[in-house]
């Protein structure tokens, strides 16, 4: 055997233990970040000709780089929308990757797009979307709602009196920041109803018989909730979905987090009003257990998506021929070149079974109610409002913004537990306070108090 062959093989087996290692723990630390000037000072020159050789990098990332990130799955990680990938799409994600798969067409990927399919029949299948409904995946909720929503454009820009005008959407102050970032991309203005908390039918149709004759010409699409990352507050869907149906509007529901809840059937009928969407976001990265990057846009009528997105060339004529026929995930969403991200999904699903995936969502719901019980009965802090899905918005009494920062900081200095500040808007004030998010079901009681106990 050559000599880079024997290297290539301890190297993998290095890699494997590494992996073995990291699925098997029972415990993990968070995480301490460093300054780039300490890592830098840690690991040294990293990029040379002649290269450092993979042991000794592996070494440098397992002593010191890897110990200065947060993993997202540890259970006191409780910040943003934390994620739990299951062990069995962990170690699939290292088969898709080894295994080398270009997603973009059925005639390179079949084998792989099958899968991804698969598991998206299941994803669509919560929403209550037509037969005829069908998604893919994509990198994450801003990719899939920017594709949402260039397809909503190109289709609304289908009547001609459209064609020279720059389009509006509508949505809530408590949208997801990804929906303004992508109207920047597309071109298109945004106009916020003033409400985080629930945005109801009332409200919207009110804010559209406001509108000038011009802005009303402009307004294709109006965007809802179901879900805000901020709450887990979930809009008035079928409010909104016979508002856009009456004024002629398409109907995007931004479900990125709380997607996930569709499989619980406690907060089913949270979501009544979704299966009227034109279009859904969910990312499965979230509260669907799958490793990073996979989101998901789903179309009630597929073809108009293919027909904005659809790219041509001369180059990939071959992809689209009668012999290469079958689903091109290119075809529904904005990248080309994209990697089978929903394979470890699918393993996942198909290893546990849809059953265990329900407990998991549902495991998610009952801690944040466990968490509304264990503050209520704490004299030091107080609940902002009502747990929603598995989100906790609550309080410290006593506390200025710095506290909170402060607080966020030292835990994290120490690695115990990452749990952040976010601001909640009552009346026209918006105040600091604390956040939980509840994904991993490994998250205890015990870790909830621990963190409720730290706000001293």
């Amino acid at each position: 055997m050559h000599k880079i062959d024997i290297e290539l093989v301890e190297m993998t087996m290095d890699v494997m233990k590494y992996a073995i290692d990291r699925l098997s723990a029972t415990q993990s630390k968070i995480g301490k970040p460093k300054s780039e000037a300490k890592l830098k000072e840690l690991v040294g020159e990293t990029i040379t000709d002649k290269g450092i050789g993979g042991e000794y990098a592996f070494n440098l990332w397992k002593k010191y780089l890897m110990k200065a990130t947060v993993p997202i799955d540890h259970p006191r990680h409780l910040a943003f929308v934390p994620a739990s990938p299951t062990r069995a799409s962990i170690m699939f994600d290292l088969v898709t990757s080894a295994s080398s798969i270009h997603g973009a067409y059925w005639m390179e990927g079949a084998g792989g797009i099958f899968c991804e399919n698969e598991a998206m029949k299941w994803i669509v299948s919560l929403t209550g979307l037509p037969d005829s409904a069908f998604g893919v995946f994509t990198s994450g909720g801003t990719a899939a709602n920017l594709s949402a929503m260039v397809t909503a454009r190109e289709y609304w820009r289908k009547n001609d009196a459209f064609k020279g005008e720059k389009g509006l959407i509508i949505t809530s102050i408590g949208a997801h920041s990804s929906i303004k970032a992508m109207a920047k991309v597309i071109d298109v203005d945004v106009l916020l109803v003033d409400t985080e908390d629930r945005l109801h039918g009332e409200e919207l149709q009110h804010t559209i018989k406001g509108l000038t004759k011009q802005q009303r010409k402009r307004l294709f699409s109006v965007v809802a909730t179901g879900g805000t990352t901020n709450a887990g507050i979930i809009d008035d869907l079928e409010g909104i979905a016979n508002i856009c149906e009456k004024e002629n509007l398409w109907f995007h529901v931004d479900a990125a987090y709380g997607g996930g809840a569709l499989a619980a059937d406690s907060v089913r009928h949270l979501f009544h009003g979704i299966e009227k969407a034109d279009s859904i976001t969910i990312d499965p990265h979230k509260w669907m257990f799958s490793p990073y990057d996979c989101g998901a846009v789903i179309y009630k009528n597929p073809e108009l998506a293919k027909e904005a997105h659809s790219q041509e060339g001369s180059y990939l004529d071959i992809f689209k021929d009668e012999g290469a026929d079958g689903f091109n995930p290119t075809d529904y969403q904005i990248q080309l070149t994209r990697r089978v991200r929903g394979l470890p999904l699918w393993f996942s699903l198909a290893t546990h079974g849809t059953d265990r995936y329900k407990e998991a969502v549902e495991r998610g719901i009952e801690l944040a109610q466990i968490a509304g019980k264990l503050i209520t009965e704490d004299p030091n802090v107080e609940l902002v409002r009502e747990p929603s899905l598995s989100c906790v918005l609550y309080r410290r009494v006593g506390w200025k913004p710095e506290d909170y920062t402060n607080w966020t900081y030292e835990n994290h200095r120490k690695g115990f537990a990452l749990v952040t500040p976010t601001k909640w808007k009552t009346g026209d004030t918006f105040e600091t306070v604390s956040r939980f998010c509840f994904i991993n079901p490994d998250t205890t009681e015990k870790d909830i108090k621990m963190i409720l106990d730290s706000m001293v």
